[in-house]
């Protein structure tokens, strides 16, 4: 089995589905990926959008704590979703989370936090 990491800041906030063990929540990641220079000799970069799936308790945890903007480190593992659509076999690939790290928090969080520490 193949176990991968992505680093990134989520694009919006999680969306969750179901309840404990059953818990779904989608998520999509942004990182930059280095590119190359241009003539300029300037750094180019290029905006990597992954979309991730979490289920159980992890997908409540990040549901719970996370905020748009928010750095999380996931381990991932990439997974068959092939099904039947009008009778007609549909593949597709799910990024499912096998581990997650919150990381910094992004401006949305920090805000949060400040207002509690006002008041």
């Amino acid at each position: 089995m193949q176990v991968n990491l992505f680093t990134g800041n989520l694009a919006g906030p999680p969306e969750l589905l179901g309840v404990g063990e059953k818990a779904v929540c989608r998520f999509t990641l942004i990182d930059n990926e280095y590119v190359g220079k241009d003539a300029n000799q300037e750094p180019q970069f290029r905006k990597v959008a992954v979309q991730f799936a979490a289920f159980g308790s992890d997908a409540t945890r990040i549901h719970k704590h996370c905020r748009t903007g928010d750095q999380l480190i996931v381990h991932w593992q990439l997974r068959n979703n092939n099904y039947e659509q009008e009778g007609k076999p549909v593949y597709s690939y799910n990024f499912n989370v096998r581990e997650v790290v919150f990381g910094a928090p992004g401006a949305e969080k920090r805000a949060e936090f400040e207002r509690q520490a006002a008041g």
